[in-house]
C-alpha cells in the first residue's frame, strides 16, 4: 500500500470540523496499518506546499467547505497527476454550488423547493419583505458553503423584524459579491440518505431522520452531542424510505459522484412529497457524522469506508 497524505484545515469556517475530520481518519488509518503524513492546507500556498510531496502520495481530502469541495483543490491535484479521494473537479464544484445543483436537478423533473439567488450586498429590509410577501416562509443561505453557516430561517413577521436588526453585522460575515439563495420554506421532516460504493457499485445505505433540538438544525446541531438526534431507519412510511434510497442513488449517478455522497431532503406529510435540498460529496467522517453513523447501522467499519476511498483514488 502506498503512503496517504491527509490534506487538512483549510481557511474557512469549516477548518474545526476538517481537524476532526482528519483525527478519525489518522486514528483508521493507524489501525490499518497504513503510513500517512499530513499537511495542513494553505489555499494560497497549497499548489506549491503539494509538490514537495512525490505525486505517489495518495492524498486523502479531509477538508470541508470552500477550496476543499468546491473542485479548486481537485483542479490543482489533477493538474500536478496526485491521485487523490472522494469526487473530481467538476463533480465537486457541481454538489457544492448550491446553484449549480438546482440548475441540474430542476433539469431532471426532482422536486425541490422553489428559489431566489441574491448578492450579498443586495439583502436589504425591502428585499426580505418581498421575499416574505412571495414565499410566505423562507430559508436564506449562502450559495457556496457548508455546515449551515449563515443559514436563516424566517417564518415570521417576528422572525423578519429579528433578523433585520442584526443584518448589518450578519452581512459582514460575508463578502459583498457573495450570492445567496432564498428557497421557500417546506414543512417537514428532515432527511438524509448516504450513497456509498459497497463491492462495484454504489448502493443507498438508510434513511436518517434529524431532529434538531436547536430552533434550526445549525452548525451547533450538527457538530455538538446532544444537540440533535437521528433516528435510523427515519420514522417515515416504508413506501417513502424505499422512494428516499432509490432517489438518492439517481442523484448520486446524476452528479457523478465517486465512492460515496450524501444527499438531504425535506418530507412534506401533508402533500407526501419528498423535496432534494442539497447533495454533499463530502460528508463529514466525524464521530457524530451522519453518514459513519448509517454505515455502521449496516455493520459497515469505518475503516472500510476510509480503505475504499483510498483504493478508488485517481
Amino acid at each position: 500500500m502506498e503512503n496517504v497524505l491527509i490534506l487538512q484545515g483549510g481557511h474557512n469556517e469549516e477548518h474545526k470540523v476538517s481537524i476532526n475530520t482528519a483525527k478519525q481518519i489518522a486514528n483508521a488509518l493507524k489501525k490499518l496499518k497504513i503510513n500517512f503524513k499530513i499537511l495542513n492546507v494553505d489555499p494560497n500556498t497549497f499548489e506549491k506546499d503539494i509538490l514537495k510531496f512525490s505525486n505517489k502520495y495518495i492524498c486523502f481530502n479531509a477538508l470541508h467547505g470552500t477550496f476543499g469541495e468546491d473542485g479548486k483543490i481537485q483542479k490543482i491535484l489533477k493538474k500536478n497527476k496526485f491521485r487523490f479521494t472522494h469526487s473530481d473537479q467538476i463533480s465537486s464544484s457541481n454538489c457544492f454550488d448550491k446553484l449549480k445543483s438546482k440548475k441540474i436537478i430542476n433539469k431532471f423533473r426532482i422536486l425541490t423547493p422553489s428559489f431566489e439567488v441574491v448578492k450579498c450586498s443586495n439583502i436589504n429590509f425591502k428585499l426580505l419583505q418581498q421575499m416574505k410577501k412571495k414565499f410566505s416562509k423562507f430559508v436564506l443561505k449562502p450559495v457556496s458553503s457548508g455546515s449551515s453557516f449563515g443559514l436563516k430561517i424566517i417564518k415570521t413577521n417576528n422572525d423578519l423584524a429579528n433578523f433585520s436588526k442584526e443584518l448589518i453585522k450578519f452581512k459582514k460575515k460575508f463578502n459583498l459579491n457573495e450570492r445567496f439563495m432564498i428557497e421557500r420554506f417546506i414543512e417537514g421532516k428532515e432527511l438524509t440518505v448516504s450513497v456509498f460504493k459497497k463491492k462495484s457499485k454504489p448502493q443507498a445505505l438508510e434513511v436518517t431522520e434529524i431532529v434538531s433540538l436547536n430552533k434550526t438544525y445549525d452548525y451547533q446541531a450538527k457538530y455538538s452531542k446532544g444537540f440533535s438526534k437521528h433516528y435510523i431507519p427515519a420514522r417515515i412510511d416504508r413506501k417513502n424510505y424505499q422512494k428516499c434510497l432509490n432517489l438518492s442513488l439517481k442523484i448520486h449517478k446524476i452528479f457523478k459522484c465517486k465512492t460515496l455522497s450524501r444527499i438531504d431532503y425535506i418530507f412534506n406529510k401533508k402533500l407526501n412529497k419528498i423535496y432534494f435540498l442539497e447533495i454533499n460529496s463530502q460528508p463529514g467522517m466525524t464521530k457524530l457524522s451522519l453518514l459513519p453513523e448509517q454505515a455502521n447501522y449496516q455493520k459497515i467499519k469505518f475503516e472500510n469506508i476510509i480503505l475504499k476511498l483510498i483504493n478508488s483514488a485517481k
